[in-house]
């Protein structure tokens, strides 16, 4: 018992989840998580968090033990600001450089593609630490390979101001949206420069301003992969349906390519994608009728890991009920689609999608009492402290 007490995290919540006889994917749904974290955690490629133990111990009956393995992890975990850890990976960057033919900007290339590509899978509050460590790790051992890193600096930090953004964190999302577009423009790769901009637009959308609209135009010049054109337009279509500019919001639309790339990365563009869009440019304009088919067709190409995207693209859906005159069925969708998406995965963009179900209510349709209880839980963000889904009872560990 002793031994096992002294476990990693990651193999206590294994030999527990086992002892329970539960998938990963069983334990993922009851704690919120999604399954293929739940995997990484377990196989300590991933630290987990304080809030994820406490829930597996809840479900898994493990009186503590989890959280306590947890928290001696964290403590045993070096820093990346300790010196003797920096050196180490200095030296382990050196030894991969000189012997194994693989220049440090490649390793650090293949981490930041792997971040893109589980970026949507894995809770802010869970990601932001990796990601900040990680940066800091790369700053602090670039020396002579700094200008090689820059690529991969513009990357996690994109990463970081979207993480930011989701958790509601604006003005450090801002600082650091600055960041990230001005290491893209001295990296000298305009795909890095693009994808930047256009991130930064698809984040801040329903802020509008003619500061974003210059951001999308320098997107789309600077674009030069057919994901990066692809991932411009879908910010310009967007912004410009957010501003009233339906014709130009519109043609936007019908210049976007289908899904180019399997790989689920952020700085890609997935099959759902263009679906999605339209389905968000339709619905703001008015277009119910479009909107109700872009709909279908991106809840179900939209893969279910996506737990955000697809409860996004379900308040789209209730926002059209609602504009087509069936209040009641539309608020039921929006309600149900906020309680039942756990609170790691609510967000800003969330609450605006939510909010524009509630705006669609008009006249003497705001007297339901369904309309006081939706505009009540519009208030509950768990971004900012408070609970609203099932997975969580506090709403801790929003970032």
């Amino acid at each position: 018992m002793a031994e096992t007490a002294l476990e990693p995290f990651g193999v206590q919540l294994r030999r527990c989840r086992q002892a329970a006889a539960l998938s990963l994917r069983q334990l993922a749904t009851r704690v919120g998580y999604d399954h293929s974290y739940l995997s990484q955690v377990e196989r300590g490629r991933r630290p987990g968090s304080a809030h994820l133990a406490r829930l597996c111990d809840r479900e898994l009956a493990g009186a503590g033990a989890l959280a306590q393995a947890f928290q001696r992890d964290r403590q045993a975990r070096p820093l990346p600001v300790v010196q003797g850890g920096q050196l180490l990976e200095a030296v382990r960057h050196g030894v991969t450089e000189a012997f194994v033919r693989s220049s440090v900007g490649a390793e650090w290339s293949t981490t930041t593609a792997d971040y893109a590509s589980t970026f949507s899978l894995t809770p802010a509050a869970d990601l932001l630490p990796e990601l900040t460590a990680d940066l800091e790790l790369l700053h602090r051992t670039a020396g002579s390979e700094a200008a090689d890193l820059a690529v991969p600096a513009a990357e996690l930090a994109v990463l970081i101001a979207l993480t930011l953004s989701s958790s509601g964190r604006s003005r450090a999302a801002e600082r650091w949206w600055r960041t990230a577009r001005a290491t893209a423009d001295s990296s000298g790769s305009d795909w890095i420069a693009s994808q930047a901009r256009s991130w930064q637009v698809m984040s801040t959308t329903d802020s509008g301003g003619a500061g974003l609209l210059e951001l999308g135009v320098d997107a789309l010049t600077l674009a030069e992969r057919p994901r990066d054109q692809a991932r411009a337009l879908a910010a310009q279509a967007r912004l410009l349906a957010v501003l009233g500019r339906p014709e130009e919001a519109r043609l936007a639309v019908r210049l976007l390519p289908g899904g180019i790339d399997s790989s689920g990365s952020v700085f890609g563009w997935a099959a759902h994608e263009p679906s999605s869009v339209e389905s968000f440019v339709h619905t703001v304009l008015g277009d119910t009728a479009s909107a109700y088919v872009s709909l279908d067709r991106a809840l179900g190409l939209c893969p279910a890991e996506l737990r955000r995207e697809e409860a996004e693209l379900r308040l789209l859906l209730a926002e059209c009920l609602v504009l087509d005159g069936d209040v009641a069925t539309g608020l039921a969708m929006a309600m149900r689609t906020l309680v039942e998406l756990e609170d790691q995965w609510h967000s800003p963009s969330l609450y605006d999608a939510g909010g524009r179900v509630l705006a669609a209510v008009q006249g003497k349709e705001l007297t339901r009492p369904a309309v006081r209880d939706y505009r009540e839980l519009l208030r509950r963000r768990p971004f900012g402290g408070r609970s609203v889904g099932s997975g969580s009872s506090t709403g801790e560990g929003q970032g």
